[in-house]
């Protein structure tokens, strides 16, 4: 999950839900194909649908990892975050229980 105001405002939600694939691993099976890229920030650019525009990535230079919008996903409902950034930037009415973290070692 993501509060920052980058993400807040470009999806107009208190937060956006990612997980991310490693760029070479990712394959693109819709209708639409491959996003298209612009620009949001600097160092970071989104992919939105060609289609409908749905935002559904986001790639950070030099990052060998793509994030992807959780519910654009066909199998969503097998994914839960782990993790909340910027979560003290985040609507104070919002609630998230998170998951545990797989990698995390108790």
């Amino acid at each position: 999950m993501c509060s920052c105001e980058h993400c807040t405002r470009l999806s107009g939600s208190p937060a956006m839900a990612w997980v991310g694939f490693h760029r070479d691993a990712l394959k693109w099976t819709g209708p639409a194909g491959e996003p298209t890229y612009f620009s949001t920030w600097p160092t970071l650019h989104r992919g939105s649908c060609q289609r409908c525009r749905t935002q559904l990535t986001s790639v950070a230079d030099g990052s060998d990892m793509i994030m992807v919008t959780i519910f654009s996903l066909t199998r969503s409902a097998e994914l839960a975050p782990v993790g909340h950034s910027y979560r003290e930037a985040a609507a104070p009415w919002m609630t998230i229980t998170l998951a545990p973290d797989p990698q995390r070692r108790t």
